[in-house]
């Protein structure tokens, strides 16, 4: 009994130290002094590694996702006779839960194991340290463009995750189910609201942004330089950032959307 309660508090406080050294991490990485000219295309450049090369996966998983919750809400709401309501069920539901949280999930499996990787072999390979010895900070050089560009991406690619998720919806809603389309699209104008939905559902893809994207750098940074090491700070990644994910959700739901 002993031993086991030594061993939960030698993992809490790793845990907890862990926690510390990558808020430090961050809190380094945001405040370095930047060098505009310097890293702009270097910021770019990840923006468009992380961004606009994750772009098909997004839009064609919205496209999908919306075609189903389609079916599925309209086999529901067949039942009482409202399926003029469809509309706003699968708007809201993107624009405030589906939207953010599974770009997200996606963001991470994708762009977060890749950022994770790439540092990692970085540091494997003693680029990291050569950067170093020239004078050169690796959180300003490698870190830094990396998390922006992480952060920047967030938002644009869930707004496209919902707008292709929308008109996914939309199609299998009018032109399969027969829903009659001025229902449809003057329902889900009247239910959404733009600062409660549109907005809070930015900053919840913001907030998922700096998660994933600090988990990633960070994870990247301090890994094992070999193979074994960085296979498994690339687990890390995405693991910790689905739980990051989905446990701020609720958070923030609560915060923004809940009765308390």
């Amino acid at each position: 009994m002993t031993n086991y309660l030594q061993s939960l508090g030698k993992t809490g406080i790793d845990a907890c130290a862990s926690l510390g050294r990558s808020g430090i991490f961050l809190f380094r990485t945001i405040v370095a002094k930047p060098q505009f000219i310097a890293t702009f295309p270097l910021l770019i450049k990840q923006i468009s590694q992380l961004g606009i090369r994750s772009v098909v996966i997004i839009v064609v998983s919205g496209l999908f996702i919306g075609m189903v919750l389609a079916l599925q809400g309209y086999t529901i709401l067949s039942k009482f006779g409202t399926t003029d309501a469809l509309g706003q069920l699968i708007a809201l539901s993107m624009l405030r839960e589906l939207g953010p949280v599974v770009t997200a999930l996606l963001f991470a499996g994708r762009a977060g194991s890749a950022i994770t990787s790439e540092i990692g072999l970085m540091k494997a390979t003693e680029q990291l340290s050569s950067l170093e010895m020239i004078g050169v900070d690796p959180l300003r050089r490698v870190v830094s463009p990396r998390l922006w560009a992480g952060i920047y991406s967030m938002p644009v690619l869930a707004l496209l995750f919902n707008v292709f998720a929308i008109f996914g919806g939309a199609w299998v809603s009018i032109d399969l189910l027969g829903v009659d389309p001025g229902a449809y699209w003057s329902n889900t104008r009247e239910a959404v609201d733009f600062g409660e939905d549109v907005i809070n559902g930015i900053i919840k893809s913001v907030v998922f942004g700096v998660l994933v994207s600090w988990i990633a750098v960070y994870q990247g940074f301090v890994t094992r330089p070999n193979s074994e090491g960085i296979a498994s700070s690339t687990t890390r990644t995405v693991v910790f950032s689905s739980l990051a994910i989905l446990g701020f959700d609720l958070i923030l739901t609560a915060m923004m959307f809940g009765e308390f």
